[in-house]
């Protein structure tokens, strides 16, 4: 990080110099170079420096959560629906596949 920071003051300086150093000429192009492409060269930096980087896995049972306190006593009860066919399909008009007779 410390790398890019330099990389980037010394860049806004280029670009302060190429506009107050007067009277222009070749070193003014320098310094307009060096604002165009230091950029690019401290991204490539910081990129390689974080690629060199470890990261260590931890293991899930380590984050996992602490088991949830029992339900209240007046919480709602889970209720179960049971469905049963009323047919075979014939009393509605339709065949056991489910399309309509034509």
């Amino acid at each position: 990080m410390r790398t890019y920071l330099l990389t980037m003051a010394v860049r806004t300086l280029c670009v302060i110099l190429m506009v107050a150093v007067t009277p222009y000429g070749w070193y003014s192009f320098v310094f307009a170079a060096g604002a165009v492409v230091l950029p690019y060269i401290a991204v490539v930096i910081a990129n390689a420096a974080q690629a060199g980087r470890v990261t260590q896995a931890s293991a899930p049972e380590r984050l996992a959560l602490p088991p949830a306190s029992p339900a209240p006593h007046d919480a709602p009860s889970v209720f179960r629906i049971d469905e049963t066919p009323r047919g075979t399909g014939d009393e509605r008009g339709d065949d056991a596949s489910g399309s309509e007779r034509g």
